[in-house]
């Protein structure tokens, strides 16, 4: 009986009701409790349930109260059987008492008969009935809870009105009542739970199925094939993936790896969630997608895939790298991204001969000065152009900067490179650049150096380049010139360029040192030395760079004004320090740069700090070269206006080496005339250069400056210099040059009585 009851639950509580044929769930229970009267030999039964289902509304209670009667077919009151079913069904106060009797029941979790509140059930239910039968014996389970479901159980025996009857209520044991209705109520309590867990999950399901299906975001199940399972309404619409389809099916074979490993991280559990980046084909264009993988935590061991279209970021990244390796005005690689091809090509393995070119456009400066910048960027877009039409097939054009260009040519030697070059030149010497009526000749200067495979860095190959294209400005522009290190100006222009270097370094950790070298008077009697400021740059072993090599190096690299600067601002402060020394002193010459002249922030320094010292200003005598003073003559007429208030005075060094005119001298009011030393050295064996000496002194003597001999070698000049008149001398005869540092007076030791 027991396995029959089973199988009408199992029928009822999972097909039927399941699918929603709730007629068909109530009739088998019906059934069941027929069965249940049949095997107690009662005369009615009835079953009370009520299942709490908070799980997603936890202060609402919904409670379904369901009650089933069946009159036994044992009994004879067949009218009574439609009489109860019709009032049970019809009579809402009958159920509002069978709702009163269910919580009365919830109160009392033992078991009710035949106490006091088993007869107030029973009172109850001969109300509820309406029969004038009294009830025999009524029994109720105790309330059977499983999970969010509570039944009871009820069996009624009405009073024997015949033998059959009262042979029943004989059977009627009542501990066998209890235990079978506790049996039948166990069962539909665990039934109705199963039910409405299946329900639950049903429904979760299909929420799960709606939410998915919602997500603002691509998704999709992948099986453990790769294949896309399910996927939501917008990865249709992004992804276009079909049902079945394979994730790889849309990839580049080189991609593959990518993802591969991503699915492995996350089906290892090595990382719960990983993610890649990849492109995939969609018609002809290709876009970027960033997908996600985690467990789907199902049977299936399907990963939930979230995909991210990032196809702008991939865009606006692949823009900023452009502008970022790009000149903006031309489209031309910058210097950034011509240093990586370098040293990508020193790098390889191929060992590809090539050869580097540095360009620089000649006067460039000229039509910025008259037409304006942006004409001057209008040169440049078109020069670019030009360029990249001039060069062979493969070879990479670069602005490096202002109007600066840099061609690396693959597969080059000299004389390819060369060929190039030539064509260049000419070409952009025939190109005519018009703006607004006026028209620029356009010329370049370039420089070549093979690319070397052994070289140290890029650099040097750039450097070398860079000193060709010097070279090629320096020798006239419009040409070219191939880097060879044998070459003599070569090697003296590479030189300077290294010695720019050891400057800039030495300027930055002090390694500069004042020395000094007497200038004798040859007509005076001074009691004070009369001395020149010379400056030796310190090496890191301890010697000394030759000024003919630094101080070159400082006038083409634009370092001359910061030389000039350390050296008075140090002397100066020697001066401070020394200020016995100082005074005793009769004259001290600091060398100017031609550059310092035109630079209008040292000529403002130089103001101040003079002005800052007073006691020391009077001793100076600032020398500036024959040339300087003749390119510069408005700056050197400044230079003596700013000096002559101060009481400092001015001297003329290399005199004669221009010797073109002397108009100058009318407008200069210089105080020291030095005559260039390659008039003094042969002085006691050319005539020639005795009547130049004689001229300068004769012409100091009328324009009122006294005149210095420089490369006084011995003592016959000098006495051949006092005779023709000049005033003082200086040269490796009277002194060598010798630390600032050592000198202990300032008292004159005179050159000729030592003699």
């Amino acid at each position: 009986m027991v396995n029959t009851t089973q199988q009408l639950l199992i029928q009822a509580l999972t097909q039927d009701h399941i699918e929603g044929d709730a007629h068909t769930s109530n009739m088998v229970i019906d059934d069941v409790l027929a069965l249940l009267c049949k095997q107690l030999g009662c005369d009615a039964a009835f079953v009370i349930k009520s299942c709490h289902n908070n799980q997603f509304a936890p202060d609402i209670d919904i409670v379904d109260i369901s009650v089933k009667t069946v009159i036994s077919h044992f009994c004879h009151h067949l009218s009574l059987q439609a009489c109860f079913t019709q009032g049970i069904e019809n009579n809402a106060e009958l159920l509002d008492s069978l709702l009163s009797l269910e919580h009365s029941i919830h109160r009392h979790q033992a078991q009710v008969s035949p106490d006091e509140q088993a007869e107030s059930i029973i009172s109850e239910l001969e109300s509820l009935l309406g029969s004038n039968d009294p009830i025999e014996h009524i029994d109720i389970n105790p309330v059977v809870i499983v999970g969010n479901v509570k039944v009871v159980i009820a069996a009624i025996q009405f009073r024997a009105l015949n033998e059959q009857a009262a042979h029943r209520q004989e059977q009627g044991c009542r501990l066998f009542w209890q235990t079978v209705l506790a049996d039948h109520a166990f069962q539909l309590a665990t039934s109705y739970e199963l039910l409405r867990l299946a329900t639950l999950l049903t429904n979760k399901e299909k929420q799960y199925h709606e939410l998915f299906s919602h997500l603002p975001m691509a998704c999709a199940l992948i099986d453990t094939n790769n294949c896309v399972v399910m996927q939501n309404q917008v990865s249709e619409n992004m992804l276009r993936f079909q049902i079945g389809q394979s994730l790889f099916d849309s990839l580049r074979p080189d991609d593959y790896p990518l993802l591969q490993d991503t699915l492995h991280i996350v089906r290892q559990g090595v990382l719960r969630q990983a993610w890649c980046e990849i492109p995939l084909r969609s018609g002809i264009a290709t876009h970027w997608y960033k997908m996600s993988f985690c467990d789907a935590l199902n049977e299936q061991k399907q990963l939930l895939l979230m995909i991210e279209d990032i196809t702008e970021r991939y865009r606006l990244a692949d823009e900023l790298s452009f502008h970022s390796n790009h000149d903006a005005l031309t489209g031309l690689p910058n210097r950034l991204q011509f240093e990586d091809m370098l040293d990508e090509l020193l790098n390889s393995d191929e060992h590809i001969p090539a050869c580097v070119a540095f360009l620089d456009l000649d006067q460039f400066q000229v039509v910025n000065d008259l037409s304006g910048h942006q004409a001057g960027d209008e040169l440049l877009q078109q020069i670019a152009k030009r360029l990249k039409q001039l060069v062979r097939k493969g070879d990479v054009v670069a602005r490096l900067g202002g109007d600066e260009f840099g061609i690396l040519m693959y597969h080059s030697e000299e004389k390819s490179a060369q060929q190039v070059a030539k064509r260049i030149c000419l070409q952009l010497s025939e190109h005519e650049f018009m703006w607004q009526k006026m028209k620029h000749n356009v010329s370049v200067s370039i420089g070549i150096a093979t690319f070397e495979q052994d070289a140290k860095d890029i650099y040097e190959v750039m450097s070398q380049a860079d000193a060709a294209c010097r070279l090629a400005k320096e020798e006239g522009r419009n040409r070219w010139h191939y880097f060879n290190p044998d070459d003599p100006q070569i090697h003296t222009l590479y030189t300077q360029m290294v010695a720019s270097v050891d400057i800039i370094g030495a300027l930055a950790l002090n390694q500069f040192e004042l020395f000094y070298q007497l200038i004798e008077p040859l007509e005076h009697d001074e009691t004070g030395l009369h001395m020149e400021i010379l400056l030796r740059m310190v090496l890191e072993d301890g010697t000394y760079m030759s000024p003919a090599i630094f101080l070159p190096a400082a006038e083409r690299y634009n370092l001359a004004s910061r030389i000039d600067r350390w050296v008075i601002d140090n002397l100066l402060k020697w001066g401070a320090d020394n200020l016995d020394i100082w005074q005793e002193l009769a004259m001290v010459s600091v060398n100017l740069s031609a550059m310092s002249l035109a630079d209008q922030k040292f000529m403002s320094w130089l103001e101040m700090r003079l002005m800052v010292e007073p006691e020391l200003v009077s001793k100076l005598c600032f020398e500036i070269t024959e040339t300087a003073a003749v390119s510069q003559l408005n700056q050197a007429t400044a230079l003596i206006d700013l000096l002559k208030p101060m009481g400092c005075k001015l001297a003329l060094d290399d005199f004669g080496s221009g010797f073109s005119s002397f108009a100058y001298l009318k407008t200069l009011d210089v105080d020291f005339v030095k005559i260039d030393g390659q008039f003094v050295v042969n002085l006691c064996d050319d005539k020639k250069d005795t009547a130049i000496v004689s001229a300068i002194c004769q012409l100091g003597h009328d324009m009122a400056f006294d005149v210095i001999a420089e490369f006084v070698e011995n003592v016959e000049i000098g006495h051949k210099l006092k005779r023709l008149g000049v005033d003082y001398a200086q040269g490796y005869a009277i002194n060598k040059p010798s630390p600032l540092s050592a000198l202990k007076s300032g008292i004159r030791t005179p050159w000729f009585d030592v003699r």
